[in-house]
């Protein structure tokens, strides 16, 4: 088969590569029919995370057909379509059994892409297939439902549940990439007064508002205003930057939540000296995808639309391509981009 291929930091290329077999009788093949760049496939690519190998297949989001299945596989049949989550879970470990499936010790956690060949392929294995795919009782479009995968509940566990987002409350979503405008959205649910949404790009500003963001600036004036006034009552991190850390610890009020739903790729401070005082939460993650049915179940009956931010389309042998755009999202005005197999 073809798939995306790391070579090592700054290096990939579109090649072939053994088919994927199944390895383990929990183990499904899935034909994959949509998939999508992920910003830690990026941190990938910068040679941030070590731990993945020259020769690795990238990606861990995807939306396919089940074309094989190991004998131990209950829940699937080929045939089946299917959300392939960025988590795979063993179901059977203390954590798993508590749905922290992004903490499971029984093998899983983040393997595809990462420990395991990935999703930016024509077939991917799928791991504990049972417990790490989500059927499709109805026909979304492959765009939605491949948000399914991760954007949409990291941002709901991460951001929005994690943060305890509640009526009446003003929320601020630092970063308006993907996961951070999937987190308004999902957050103008949950009923708050009021949701700001800050980035640098001008572009982003205006897709936050279309996903139902009341406000949406440059860091500055509104920032400036909530450290000197009331402040908000959640602040979610979503731009994985340590600067924008540091914003959320000045908009936050005394009492209030900080949820980090960005992945850093350096250090950010912690000002203790100046929150100790402010009985702040802080709460990170590593996305569950528990909630996938739940959310699937809001696409179903048209309570979420998502679908604004796949911004750009590349047949999936352009996945060289796709990075490209996707890096410079800033620039070419992507958000998530989505790579089809025809």
């Amino acid at each position: 088969m073809r798939a995306l291929v790391y070579h090592g930091p700054g290096r990939i290329s579109w090649d072939t590569v053994p088919d994927p077999v199944i390895e383990d009788p929990r183990d499904a093949v899935v034909r994959v029919e949509t998939a999508t760049v992920c910003g830690t496939d990026l941190h990938i690519l910068n040679g941030d995370l070590a731990e993945v190998t020259a020769g690795m297949v990238l990606g861990h989001e995807a939306v396919g057909e089940v074309v094989e299945t190991g004998d131990d596989v209950e829940r699937l049949h080929p045939g089946n379509r299917v959300v392939v989550s960025s988590v795979s879970a063993c179901g059977r470990c203390g954590p798993c059994r508590d749905r922290m499936f992004g903490q499971c010790r029984g093998g899983g956690g983040w393997m595809l892409g990462h420990l395991v060949h990935g999703t930016q392929a024509e077939y991917v294995r799928v791991p504990f297939a049972d417990h790490s795919t989500h059927r499709l009782p109805f026909s979304p479009s492959p765009d939605e439902a491949v948000l399914l995968a991760e954007v949409l509940p990291t941002a709901y566990e991460v951001g929005v549940r994690n943060g305890e987002v509640g009526p009446g409350d003003t929320v601020v979503v630092v970063g308006a990439g993907p996961v951070g405008l999937a987190t308004v959205a999902l957050a103008r649910l949950c009923s708050p007064r009021r949701i700001v949404a800050v980035d640098l790009s001008v572009a982003r500003l205006e897709a936050a508002v279309d996903m139902g963001a009341d406000a949406a600036e440059v860091p500055g004036r509104m920032i400036a205003e909530l450290y000197e006034g009331p402040g908000a009552d959640v602040v979610v991190e979503a731009s994985g930057e340590p600067e924008g850390f540091v914003l959320c610890t000045r908009a936050v009020r005394a009492g209030g939540h900080i949820a980090v739903i960005g992945t850093p790729g350096r250090s950010a401070t912690l000002h203790l000296e100046s929150l100790w005082r402010k009985n702040v939460t802080i709460s990170t993650g590593q996305v569950d995808t528990s909630s996938a049915p739940w959310l699937m179940g809001l696409l179903r009956f048209g309570r979420l639309q998502v679908s604004p931010l796949i911004t750009h389309s590349f047949e999936l042998d352009r996945a060289v391509e796709a990075y490209e755009v996707f890096a410079k999202g800033t620039e070419s005005g992507a958000l998530k981009v989505a790579l089809r197999q025809g």
